[in-house]
């Protein structure tokens, strides 16, 4: 069993979704960022950096903080999503996620979704930043069905964070290989599922 602490964000549904398609058992613990909950002292004894998601692996007593530690440990756990074979591989593009997709989409966030006069330098600047991210992630997956070869935690790892397209002002029909990816693994049961924990905030956005 599982212990997931959570909130609907893309760092928080690569965890679920991961849980869902391992099917391993786990609890659902909400962490409302917007009411501050990560900074409670029950929950930074689990992640003392304050951020979602986090795990407690009732087996061995073990918490984890960091999605991308947590996507390989639970691949190690279940052997599942990060074969030996396309093992490099899937840690390449893991840490394209957590090195760029994400923290360079997340800026997008900021200055192109919720404070869209704050700094046209900025705006500007992460705008074409993920422009080229997506261009990066789109001749990938002309040559690949999936970032790694085979469906893995690296594509777990990326596909929430293109899931904001909208926030991104991506258009998905400039990246057709992208969205043909995109919708691939949205159709997917777990991710569906996942998605949506720890509440239902709204169907899974899907392009035009």
């Amino acid at each position: 069993m599982i212990d997931l602490y959570t909130w609907g964000t893309p760092n928080g549904r690569k965890v679920s979704i991961m849980l869902e398609e391992v099917g391993l058992e786990y609890n659902v613990h909400s962490i409302n960022i917007m009411k501050d909950d990560q900074f409670a002292p029950e929950f930074l004894k689990i992640s003392p950096n304050n951020k979602i998601p986090a795990i407690v692996d009732q087996d061995n007593g073990l918490s984890l903080m960091e999605s991308g530690a947590i996507l390989v440990y639970l691949a190690e756990k279940t052997g599942q999503l990060m074969s030996e074979k396309q093992k490099w591989q899937v840690y390449e593009w893991l840490m394209f996620q957590m090195g760029g997709f994400g923290p360079m989409l997340g800026q997008a966030h900021h200055f192109l979704h919720f404070n869209k006069d704050a700094s046209e330098y900025a705006a500007n600047r992460y705008g074409t930043e993920s422009q080229r991210l997506y261009s990066v992630l789109d001749k990938r997956l002309g040559e690949n069905e999936f970032v790694a070869g085979e469906y893995s935690i690296a594509d777990i790892a990326i596909w929430p964070w293109a899931s904001r397209f909208e926030w991104q002002q991506i258009d998905l029909k400039q990246f057709p290989n992208v969205k043909r990816w995109y919708l691939e693994i949205a159709a997917r049961p777990a991710v569906q599922k996942g998605y949506k924990i720890p509440s239902d905030l709204g169907d899974i956005p899907l392009p035009a």
